[in-house]
């Protein structure tokens, strides 16, 4: 079924959207804003355009020039391999041991890139019209274009560095298919893509260590930004180990963090995964914008208690060949599936969409795999009420291809999903269930990648600009690329060309400032000396995300939420209990810093879900939906970017009230039109 313009299925007695605001009381409006920085004209020249209008530095003054990178994954890494090349001064963090263990290298199934090798039908325009869909027209058209146009040289670079992917017979290579398109464009190196693609960018960038452009800081966390006339010049670190409070300036800063979605708790991404940087950056200044975009991801295993602290992903390329289902009878979801026989099965996303069948995007296949368990069809174990899972069948794939064939493209998957579950995929259907995964939201940017600070940057999925309400699948690792490799060299250059700006000196106020800022909170945390720990005020405030702002939310819930995330933040500054002390190694202490920022970040989450009262991509609103429980948008009214200001007091614990920049959307290329995968 081809897409359908969009329209509103209201009934007569329910408000038009301008009627109402939900979100009233809980912010203030602000001035809108605007991208300045993307050139207009025929989209597929803008970039070119851009790239050519860009400033240059030449290499005697690049020498002179000093960038700050936080963040070692893909988007950083290669942002400091180019940088570094290119003759600039860079220092490198990573709060990790090695750059290698940034969390890119837990990205399984694939990179997306316009090559056509299938001949399929592929091609940079397709690959632009397939992201914004799938991100249900809530990105900017300019910057997903230059996205599908840069993602033809990442492959290309990525094979000049040695990543091996995997490659047909003839030696060619190879492709797969990803959720919310019908062609073949993702590139994989079996189920450890992001692990290949990283170890390709940190040769590049130790080549540069190597040569000396590059400084790396291991086990430095972020802390502070440090603002100088409006610019950002520095950051406040502590070196992990030792607990030294550092001051690092430069002529620029780059954030490439990565994103916020360990506000749940239980999520798939590392445990160390957090929101500082960003957070203290908005707190400086920066806009956050869309925060409560965050993407449920289909393919996870099922929770299995409340003992655990992490969820594990199953690469979302298994929906090539599995098959997903659930008994058609509630009373037959405690039988061996193997007993289940073919007609009494519910291949529901082949039955509700027969075009795209298992290969919906990820909102749409959480959503659905929700509403079977919802309905009481879920299998697997009871945890709580009811039971948290469906199937993925791979019998169909192993009869037809071969268990050969199928151990070929999945074995170390299957090998993981074996381990911790202690079910053989080759003979027993996985079971698997939505987990929080990706998050789409991120500090605002321009065209450029600069934030609302001038001279701080932000790439990757530390910013917001590429996927609009949802991710397609296999375009994670191709943004944080076309940021480091193709995007940020081009246009920092332009703010360099400024350059070589003043020295800052160390005692200069605005860094006794931060500096101070940083130390005050780490003896406050020291101080409270209370009784809860750091994990169980993180655990209660990602029941709460997860309960009310996490796969459908109301108003109802959402203000609920709001309520039940100030009192914990009240209880958290008071009763909190950090062990050990500051000038040492200390776990608890770090993880308080992450959480107190967690929570000021769920609150916003909750205010910027509550305000946006339409169902877009991984944000669905319980108040509207279609007469068949599709995601309803409403273009006339949330055609834009919620661009969110910090208006709290930038020393106290109080975030005030958040102010609202609008970013109106305009598609000039494509036509907004009603999500379609049926």
């Amino acid at each position: 079924m081809p897409d359908t313009t969009l329209t509103s299925d209201r009934s007569h007695d329910e408000p038009s959207p301008g009627e109402y605001d939900d979100a009233a009381g809980y912010y203030t409006l602000g001035e809108p804003i605007a991208d300045t920085k993307a050139p207009g004209g025929d989209i597929a020249e803008r970039w070119q355009t851009r790239k050519f209008e860009a400033r240059l530095v030449n290499p005697a003054n690049r020498r002179k020039l000093s960038i700050i990178i936080v963040g070692t994954g893909l988007a950083g890494g290669a942002a400091a391999a180019t940088l570094g090349e290119a003759g600039y001064h860079v220092k490198s963090f990573c709060y990790q041991d090695s750059p290698r263990r940034a969390h890119s290298i837990a990205a399984q199934g694939g990179i997306n890139a316009a090559k056509n090798y299938k001949e399929d039908g592929d091609s940079v325009h397709r690959l632009f019209y397939d992201t914004v869909k799938g991100g249900d027209y809530r990105s900017r058209e300019s910057n997903v274009y230059r996205l599908a146009e840069v993602s033809t040289n990442i492959i290309d670079q990525c094979v000049a560095q040695g990543v091996p992917f995997a490659r047909e017979y003839g030696g060619l290579l190879d492709n797969r298919s990803f959720g919310g398109v019908q062609v073949s464009r993702t590139f994989y190196a079996r189920g450890q893509t992001g692990q290949q693609l990283l170890i390709g960018a940190y040769q590049a960038m130790e080549r540069q260590v190597k040569l000396g452009t590059v400084t790396e800081y291991t086990r430095h966390e972020m802390l502070e930004v440090i603002v100088v006339d409006g610019r950002a010049r520095g950051i406040i670190a502590r070196n992990m180990v030792t607990g030294e409070i550092e001051t690092h300036l430069a002529d620029v800063v780059v954030l490439a963090s990565g994103g916020y979605g360990n506000v749940f708790y239980l999520s798939t991404n590392a445990m160390g995964s957090n929101v500082t940087a960003a957070w203290r950056a908005h707190r400086k200044g920066a806009y956050m914008a869309n925060p409560c975009y965050t993407q449920i991801h289909p393919t996870c295993i099922p929770v299995s208690g409340d003992h655990q602290s992490k969820l594990t992903l199953m690469s979302e390329s298994l929906r090539n060949d599995g098959r997903i289902w659930v008994p058609k009878k509630a009373e037959d979801c405690t039988k061996d599936p193997r007993e289940i026989p073919e007609e009494d099965r519910d291949y529901y996303l082949e039955r509700i969409y027969p075009s795209f069948g298992n290969l919906v995007p990820r909102d749409i296949a959480s959503r659905q795999a929700k509403n079977m368990c919802d309905e009481g069809r879920g299998v697997g174990p009871m945890v709580g009420d009811f039971r948290r899972g469906v199937y993925l069948d791979f019998a169909d794939a192993i009869a037809r291809l071969g268990e050969d064939a199928v151990r070929e493209k999945y074995d170390n998957l299957f090998d993981m999903y074996e381990r911790i579950t202690g079910d053989n995929p080759y003979e027993v259907p996985m079971r698997i269930y939505p987990a929080v995964h990706y998050v789409m939201g991120g500090l605002w940017v321009d065209y450029d990648l600069q934030s609302s600070i001038k001279g701080l940057f932000v790439t990757g999925e530390a910013n917001f600009s590429d996927h609009g309400a949802n991710r397609l699948g296999a375009s994670a690792l191709m943004q944080g690329l076309a940021d480091g490799y193709f995007v940020l060299p081009h246009t920092i250059r332009d703010y360099l060309a400024d350059g070589p700006f003043d020295p800052v000196a160390e005692d200069h106020p605005a860094v006794t400032e931060a500096r101070a800022a940083v130390q005050d909170r780490i003896e406050r945390f020291l101080a409270i000396k209370g009784n809860r720990s750091v994990d169980s005020f993180h655990r209660e405030l990602g029941h709460i995300m997860w309960e009310y702002c996490g796969m459908e939310r109301t108003a109802e819930g959402l203000r609920k939420a709001i309520d039940m995330i100030r009192e914990l933040k009240r209880e958290f500054w008071s009763d909190l209990k950090v062990l050990g002390t500051a000038d040492s190694l200390n776990q608890s202490l770090e993880k308080a810093g992450r959480v107190a920022d967690f929570i000021e970040l769920g609150e916003l989450m909750c205010i910027d879900a509550l305000n946006r009262r339409e169902s877009c991509g991984g944000h669905f609103r319980g108040e509207s939906q279609t007469q068949d429980g599709e995601a309803l948008r409403h273009d006339d009214e949330f055609a834009y970017v919620a661009a969110w200001e910090w208006a709290g007091d930038a020393d106290s614990n109080e975030m005030g009230t958040p102010i609202l920049h609008k970013e109106d959307l305009v598609y000039t290329a494509i036509e907004m039109k009603q999500r379609s995968y049926k």
